[in-house]
């Protein structure tokens, strides 16, 4: 069987190019890296404050203190800093960040954005997301094509409340 993820992240990742630097939001997002050719260079960024992260490639190597904003064990590669989050986010505020990949609840036909809250449910917090749609100079939104209940998440307009208009450069979904 084929995983949708997968096949989600790798069209994703056919988007970035060489020398970019990539936010990978949270959830589907972070599987992009797996999917990044090897001959690129691509500078991963972190809102918690990281550039220059990779995937964990040695088990034994795990340090549960250097984590990325999903709060992931995450390595990183040669030249990679760490910073504040007020940092990062000028990072992002500033438009220093080539592209964001979201994941996302809804998205409208005009591609508006909506990835950060459902009402009336417990939201951790929308994390970086208002900022990246904002500052990020392309918006790439990985997702399932229908929700857990079976409902479309591609619409005509979003019901849920929307984190950026018309904001969304592509939307890569199953």
């Amino acid at each position: 069987m084929v995983n949708s993820i997968n096949i989600i992240a790798k069209r994703a990742s056919k988007e970035l190019t060489n020398g970019s630097i990539v936010n990978l939001g949270i959830g589907l997002p972070t599987n992009v890296v797996n999917h990044i050719p090897p001959s690129y260079t691509i500078w991963l960024h972190s809102e918690n404050g990281v550039l220059g992260m990779k995937q964990l490639d040695d088990e034994s190597k795990k340090d549960a203190d250097l984590i990325n904003a999903g709060k992931q064990v995450i390595s990183t590669v040669p030249g990679s800093s760490f910073f504040s989050s007020a940092t990062s986010f000028s990072m992002i505020r500033g438009k220093h960040i080539d592209v964001a990949i979201l994941g996302a609840m809804e998205v409208s036909q005009d591609g508006d954005v909506a990835n950060w809250m459902i009402p009336n449910k417990k939201v951790q917090g929308m994390g970086g997301a208002m900022d990246l749609v904002h500052g990020a100079k392309k918006i790439i939104i990985v997702m399932r094509h229908c929700s857990k209940a079976q409902e479309p998440k591609l619409l005509r307009k979003c019901n849920l409340p929307i984190t950026g208009y018309q904001c969304a450069n592509l939307v890569n979904r199953i």
